[in-house]
């Protein structure tokens, strides 16, 4: 039952870490792409995830061309503030890909449009704020997602 969190270009180490933990605790496996904005063993990421990183599934890929190659076949859900459909409209099924941009940019451009069909947000209730932390974003749409399968 395991779903996949996919982050494409982190550049925060303390929110992969962050998401890491979540990974493993929600049962989940975690996808990284590079490039990174930091290196794999920064001490930010293995404080924010603990001792428990030696404990996750994760697989790393060089680039989005080489994960969006490998797993082709895949059922995905693109998550960005961008989408018109709410992350409430996902089909959350096992083994479903949800795929999240670099903290600060998002997903690329490209890709969203590529994607349409497959794109949704977390709704926000203030005009004054874009955009919520990636590790709180991941965490919203996993345990919607776990919430969904149970």
């Amino acid at each position: 039952m395991p779903l996949n969190i996919v982050l494409i270009e982190p550049e925060i180490p303390n929110n992969t870490g962050n998401i890491g933990r979540l990974s493993l605790a929600s049962g989940s496996n975690l996808h990284l792409v590079k490039p990174f904005g930091f290196e794999i063993d920064d001490k930010r990421l293995k404080r924010a995830g603990l001792d428990y990183w030696q404990h996750l599934n994760v697989t790393y890929y060089e680039s989005a061309e080489e994960f969006f190659s490998i797993n082709a076949d895949k059922k995905m859900a693109f998550l960005s503030s961008h989408g018109e459909k709410s992350h409430w409209e996902i089909n959350y099924e096992d083994d479903l890909f949800l795929v999240f941009g670099k903290e600060s940019v998002g997903l690329p451009k490209t890709l969203i449009n590529q994607r349409k069909n497959d794109l949704f947000k977390i709704p926000l209730f203030s005009e004054h704020v874009r955009s919520l932390n990636l590790s709180n974003a991941v965490s919203i749409i996993i345990y919607e997602g776990l919430r969904q399968l149970k």
